[in-house]
């Protein structure tokens, strides 16, 4: 049984706004007195969460500011973390570094470009031991979690695909900290993909140690997130399912002090070191999660809230998340009991606190910081290929572009390498982000007729994977009326679908809508569609889980997925050298 002080219990209920019936506070509990302390072992827990790769110190509300009762400030930057991190452990005998996940697989160009393994080296830098692997450390495959980003093992060119030189010189070479996940599992063998938990032993000051678990758990939702989609590939566990074997499994182990690293969300109404009317799935999930878990750290749902929660035993214990990007540190203290090895919860504080910018930054990361910006840019001006003419989103009267052509071009020529290869690909108009132009542009690398790796990036792609699923002739035909959409007022709009160079079809715009598409005015590779025959489609993640609003794509079969948007794109105009624009004769309208 957790031990537990009702009085503190209740004096924590009045410093803190909650829900009714008491269930949840805001946890500032006051460290035990000397006397209280006497005997008991101290355990700092430092926690980030939602990192993506955020290593500038940027000035937008997104990224640099964190609200609190006193108006915005202005936060994060990966030297600022650095020293923030190690301010706060100062002085302390027993501290842990961890992340709740989503650490790479970021928007930042420098990062994203470079494979996310500057994320790698900034983490290895400020000695973070432990992680959840969350449902953006799958956005490529589990084998690039596990050989790449984890074993450093390289791909493609060195210094071009993969393993570039880091801030130090060196070549990239994986994490030194430990991936954990106690839910996702390998869909054809059942076996977890990850390492459950991690047990740390720490001194009890008496020459021995007390073991400290951290079992670390990933939303359900990564199957079919369109960034970490793996369907058919993973299957995922339930929370409390994973976090109630795993627990038990390290109490037979001996182990008392747990903490549970759920990379799941939930959020509140106040600011960051407050719990006002506290929901979502990981609040849920606090509430029933085993008594014999003592703190829970959260991500996912870039929210910051910092609470305590009854447990399934009516004992309160912390649940706090850290915002995102790097703006929040979040600090726990656990006092054990040597004798039982288990937390003392009654003296437990938590504690968000901004990673503000009136500290002096770590000059080691600052250095860092710059290295990777410098090289960021050096990757937007490499040449990638040659084009003859302007490729724009510019459409024509049905619904063509020259970009939303290359992208379909590009989507279908990576679907063609999967086992199952695609037919024929459908793209939407979401992935298409800027034009590339013959003419130069600004940077000083370019010149006319020169495609740059950032023009390329800024072009196309917001990191989904290209998926070759199957679909029928009925549900091709189906999506394909799907363009025309009649709205509340009546009116149409057209939403146009871009094919693969091998399809080509008309339409009738004098139709009503739902009835604009004849099968037999579909050609695929030169054949009609056969409503009765199935297809392999390439199409995005995305666009198949019907969040671009073709709603007949989500009765898609058999995805299998192939690269991701962006390197497709890339490789598609690597492989070509020189691009033409696409003619626009793939769609043509019945007079």
């Amino acid at each position: 049984m957790k031990k537990l002080v009702v009085i503190l219990f209740c004096l924590l209920f009045l410093l803190g706004p909650g829900v009714p019936g008491g269930a949840a506070v805001s946890v500032h509990a006051q460290t035990p007195t000397d006397s209280e302390k006497e005997g008991l072992v101290s355990l700092q827990l430092l926690g980030i969460t939602d990192f993506h790769g955020y290593l500038q110190a940027l000035n937008d509300n997104s990224n640099g500011k964190i609200p609190s009762a006193d108006g915005p400030i202005t936060v994060g930057g990966g030297a600022y973390i650095a020293s923030h991190l190690d301010a706060l452990s100062e002085g302390k005998e027993n501290s842990v570094r961890l992340s709740v996940g989503d650490n790479f697989s970021g928007w930042p160009f420098e990062v994203a470009a470079h494979r996310d393994e500057p994320t790698i080296e900034f983490l290895n830098a400020i000695d973070i031991e432990l992680t959840a692997a969350a449902n953006h450390e799958v956005d490529e495959t589990v084998e690039f979690l596990r050989k790449h980003m984890m074993d450093g093992k390289c791909f493609g060119t060195r210094g071009v695909d993969s393993c570039f030189t880091d801030s130090t010189g060196k070549q990239f070479s994986g994490s030194d900290f430990e991936y954990l996940s106690a839910n996702m599992r390998d869909a054809k063998s059942g076996q977890l993909i990850l390492k459950p938990y991690m047990i740390k032993d720490i001194p009890d000051g008496q020459g021995g140690t007390i073991p400290v678990g951290f079992i670390g758990l990933n939303t359900t939702e990564t199957i079919l997130g369109t960034t970490s989609y793996q369907e058919g590939v993973l299957t995922a566990d339930p929370l409390l399912e994973a976090a109630e074997k795993y627990t038990n499994e390290l109490k037979n182990l001996g182990v008392e002090t747990i903490i549970a690293v759920v990379h799941e969300g939930g959020t509140h109404s106040g600011y960051y070191n407050e719990c006002v009317n506290p929901r979502g799935p990981v609040i849920d999930f606090a509430r029933e999660a085993s008594a014999e878990i003592d703190a829970i750290f959260t991500g996912h749902w870039h929210a910051s809230f910092n609470c305590s929660i009854e447990d399934p035993e009516g004992n309160p214990r912390p649940v706090i998340e850290g915002s995102n990007h790097g703006r929040l540190i979040s600090e726990m203290n656990l006092w054990i009991d040597p004798v039982t090895k288990d937390v003392v919860r009654e003296h437990t504080t938590s504690d968000n606190h901004a990673v503000t910018r009136d500290i002096q930054p770590d000059p080691e990361i600052e250095r860092m910081v710059t290295y990777w910006a410098e090289r960021g840019n050096e990757r937007f001006a490499q040449p990638v290929a040659k084009l003859t003419g302007d490729i724009t989103r510019a459409r024509n009267e049905n619904g063509e572009s020259t970009l939303a052509n290359l992208a379909a071009d590009a989507h279908y020529t990576a679907g063609i390498k999967t086992r199952q290869p695609a037919d024929f690909a459908l793209t939407a108009a979401s992935p298409l982000k800027g034009d590339l132009l013959y003419k130069k542009g600004s940077n000083h690398s370019d010149s006319d007729g020169q495609i740059l790796f950032g023009e390329m990036w800024n072009a196309h792609g917001y990191a989904n994977p290209v998926v070759v699923v199957t679909l029928t002739g009925r549900q091709i035909d189906q999506i394909l009326e799907e363009q025309w959409r009649t709205q509340s007022n009546g009116t149409t709009q057209f939403h146009p679908l871009a094919v693969s160079h091998n399809v080509k079809y008309s339409y009738d715009g004098s139709k009503p809508v739902g009835q604009r598409v004849e099968p037999g005015d579909v050609l695929i590779n030169g054949k009609v569609l056969d409503p009765d025959r199935s297809y392999r489609v390439a199409a995005l993640a995305y666009l198949i889980r019907g969040n671009d609003g073709y709603p007949t794509f989500k009765g898609y079969t058999n995805p299998v997925r192939a690269e991701v948007d962006r390197f497709a794109f890339l490789s598609y105009l690597e492989d070509n050298e020189v691009i033409e624009p696409p003619a626009l004769d793939r769609v043509s309208a019945k007079k």
